[in-house]
């Protein structure tokens, strides 16, 4: 039904560049999320994104084989903007509802300023998050694992490190986001679950990354869901967690004007037309 672009398996290729790729990417985890979080992250994210394409090119791989041709490009934008279409659709369905509503209230978003908003998801997730994984685990792991393993090794092993990717980020989220947190529970063992939890769901992810990968032919398919995934996801946290704070502000000026009133006048107004006393 599909046709799949995706790098020829080849013999007597070396390990070592392979692990090259990776011990590259735990330090710059360990950069971006323990020694300088949100510091220069465009530069180191795009920096490195430079870096990991000059490993792939070193040890063999064309621009097709990582999914960065151009004559792929239109292709990829067309199959992104399909699956943005449909994060779209899904994220505005699941706000509709009161127990999926829930999963968006992540509390990290809560005092988040329009223009934090607009420079995260329009500037930082696209062009740091997104183009940065979507290179590594997408462009560059999956075409040097493929080359050495083959496409579905390559598609496993590169999901999978993908998931552990997510291991620093996730500590502490159940504490932010309290649909998680309901699921996870509370402190370490919370923590741990949560964890789990983010690594199977991104390499799962991951896999499907993958897939639009290898039917589009470029990584500008898996970088439109994944923006959607991410980018959205702020945005419907942002105006979602605002429409409950004001639905609970109104609430409780509505409480407070009630006992201002006190018990007698409240009586009173629920009775019209009865005559004091005094008349």
């Amino acid at each position: 039904m599909f046709e799949l672009y995706a790098p020829a398996q080849e013999t007597g290729l070396a390990l070592w560049p392979v692990l090259v790729v990776i011990v590259f990417m735990i330090a710059l985890n360990v950069v971006n999320n323990r020694i300088a979080p949100q510091t220069h992250f465009l530069l180191w994210a795009f920096g490195s994104s430079v870096v990991l394409v000059a490993i792939g090119l070193l040890d063999g791989n064309s621009w097709t084989d990582m999914g960065l041709s151009w004559r792929f490009a239109l292709r990829g934008l067309v199959w992104g903007a399909i699956t943005i279409g449909l994060v779209t659709l899904a994220y505005a369905i699941a706000s509709s509802f009161k127990k999926t509503r829930e999963a968006f209230h992540d509390e990290r978003y809560a005092q988040m300023s329009g223009g934090r908003l607009m420079f995260q998801t329009l500037l930082e997730v696209p062009f740091g998050t997104v183009l940065m994984e979507e290179i590594a685990f997408r462009a560059v792991l999956f075409s040097m694992l493929a080359r050495r393993y083959g496409v579905i090794w390559g598609l496993v092993i590169s999901s999978l490190l993908f998931g552990l990717w997510h291991i620093l980020p996730s500590i502490g989220t159940h504490e932010s986001n309290p649909a998680l947190g309901g699921v996870a529970g509370e402190g370490r063992k919370g923590n741990v679950i949560a964890v789990a939890l983010s690594v199977l769901t991104t390499s799962v992810a991951g896999v499907i990354f993958v897939g639009l990968r290898l039917v589009s032919g470029s990584i500008l398919g898996p970088m439109g869901l994944h923006w959607a995934t991410n980018g959205l996801g702020y945005f419907f946290s942002f105006f979602l967690i605002r429409i409950r704070d004001r639905a609970a502000a109104g609430i409780e000026e509505l409480v407070h004007h009630h006992e201002e009133q006190g018990p007698d006048q409240g009586d009173r107004a629920s009775r019209p037309g009865e005559i004091s006393q005094g008349e």
